[in-house]
This record gives structure tokens, sequence and C-alpha cells, in this order.
């Protein structure tokens, strides 16, 4: 869990991100706004408090500028808070809230090309994985927030991003490489760490997640024995193979269903399940509602997400 004392942050920072915010096109005082900095860096908004909401993290680092946000993984919540970095390596089903407000985050999405590019250059601090996980929050250490806030200042001086901008990017994923809290991040340099396995696992998973999924298949496709398999995806996503393949499901299911495009059989189907009165057992024993809540009918607005309770996120047929 993150620290309760958190760090300064830059008020040039602050204040730049502030403005992003207030500039956009999309910008609204009463619900949340999203801002694009630069490709793979953007802004988030919030202006109240949320309610937990079930949804899936792919790898990237999350600076608390303004705000506290509670995210649930498995049996472990960690709570952030300003000055606070939240570091996810590998794609995890989690949920999380707002619990103070206004919320302001910087988030980088991380670049596992670019830190295995690190690799050579790092030498022995790469063997370093103690205490690696997925999921880690810490205080955000001064150099990371000096590299990313030189970042997003070149959204400003566009002409300086093809120069600047890779150079900026490498330093700042040199920054989460070398930072305490850097384990799995470190672990994913090497291509034959359980940590690579089981992102590739995880990526097979999410390319075929409409299909039956074969857990002994895919264990013989990484190289691991199955109980070897099990034991390394759950220590990585607090999940069981199926259990991940029904999260990925659900919340394609529920995307769908609030964009108004089909019907609560056709979602069903559509993301693989075979009985549509099953579909909709899990789906409420996830999101606390039962699917036809989120139908959105054509031309009809999107209805605002109930709790989730957290709980959910792990839960077992």
């Amino acid at each position: 869990m993150a620290r309760d004392r958190a760090p300064s942050l830059s008020t040039e920072l602050l204040a730049r991100c502030d403005r992003a915010v207030r500039r956009a096109a999309t910008f609204d005082p009463n619900n949340p706004t999203v801002v694009s900095l630069l490709p793979g860096l953007r802004l988030l908004g919030h202006p109240v408090r949320t309610e937990f909401e079930a949804t899936l993290y792919e790898p990237i680092v999350c600076v608390i500028l303004r705000g506290r946000k509670e995210t649930t993984f498995g049996e472990r919540t960690v709570d952030v808070r300003t000055g606070h970095c939240l570091l996810v390596s590998h794609d995890l089903p989690v949920v999380s809230r707002i619990v103070e407000a206004p919320y302001l985050a910087l988030l980088l999405d991380v670049n596992i090309g670019l830190l295995r590019s690190l690799y050579d250059e790092l030498g022995a601090v790469s063997l370093d994985t103690t205490e690696a996980r997925a999921l880690e929050a810490h205080d955000a250490p001064a150099p990371l927030l000096d590299a990313l806030g030189r970042l997003a200042a070149l959204a400003d001086a566009p002409t300086d991003i093809k120069v600047l901008g890779p150079l900026l990017a490498k330093e700042v994923h040199y920054r989460l490489l070398t930072a305490p809290f850097g384990g799995m991040l470190r672990s994913l340099l090497r291509y034959d760490s359980s940590a690579s396995v089981m992102a590739s696992a995880i990526a097979e998973i999410r390319r075929r997640f409409r299909e039956p999924l074969v857990v002994p298949e895919l264990a013989r496709q990484v190289g691991m024995s199955v109980s070897a398999f099990h034991r390394h995806f759950q220590a990585v996503t607090a999940s069981s193979p199926l259990q991940y393949q029904k999260d990925l499901r659900l919340l394609e299911a529920r995307r769908l269903l609030r964009q108004g495009a089909v019907s609560v059989s056709d979602a069903a189907y559509d993301v693989g399940y075979e009985s549509p009165n099953q579909f909709s057992r899990e789906y409420t024993r996830k999101f606390g509602r039962p699917p036809k809540h989120d139908l959105v009918k054509p031309d009809a607005p999107a209805r605002a997400p109930r709790p989730t309770r957290p709980a959910q996120i792990g839960a077992r047929s």
C-alpha cells in the first residue's frame, strides 16, 4: 500500500495539467475529462467521487496530481493519493473508485518494447526483482516526476516532440525500471522470465477470449506444466485463467451494451457465452446489476454506472 505521506508536486506541472484539462474541447466541470497530451500520455480529470467500477488496467503508470483513488486487485486494495503513483505491468481486471475529488491524474502507457531495449544498458539492475508485483503503489520519486513533467511540457512545444519525445520517454521508462517498486518491470526485461511468459499467456487469452479456453493447451504453448502455469498466473493476475477470461468477456459485453449496438442475448453470444441465462447470472454477480440495466437503446442517453462491490471482481462460479 502507498505511504500516507506524499512528496510535493511541481507547481508548474500541476498548473500545466490544470490548464490542459480546462482548455479541452470536451471540458465539463461536472463530468470526467480525458485530455491526450502526447501519444500514450494523457490526463484524466474527474470533478466528483465515484463508486466502485470494474475495468481492465493495461500496463500503465498513473501519477495522482490531485485527489485520491482506491484500486482493488484480487484481495489487495491500494490507496493512492496526491504525489503517489500506481504502476501496472500486465493487463489486470480490477475495480477502482475515486474517494477524494476533484481528481486529476497523469497517465502514461508503459511501453514493454522500450523497456526491453534498455536491457543491455541496465545490466545487473535488471536482475533485481525483489517483491515484484504486477500492481504496485508508491510515492512518486522526484526524478520520475521531473521526467514526466518535462515530457508533458512537450505538448506545448510541438516542434520539440520529434527529437526530445523519444529521449524523455526513454528516461521515464528508465526511472520506472530503477524505482524500488519496479521489480515486475525488471522481470519483464527477460523474455524467459515467468513475468514475460505470463504476459504472453495473457495476450493469447485476450486475443481469443471468445473461444473456449483449454488451460493445458495454453500451458503447453508457453512451456509450463499445468500446475506451474496456474501458480504463476495467479501470482501475476490474482485470478485463475478461466476467471480471467470470464472477466474479459463480461467487460466486453458491458461495453457493447453501453454502446447500444446489441441486445442482451446478442452481447452474451458475441463474447462467447452459449447460455444467455448463465451470462446474466455472471454479469449480475460481477457488476452488481443485471445486464439489462446497462443496455442503452439507440439514441438514448447512456446511464451513469452504479456501484460495484470490490469482492465481485474475484467471484468464482
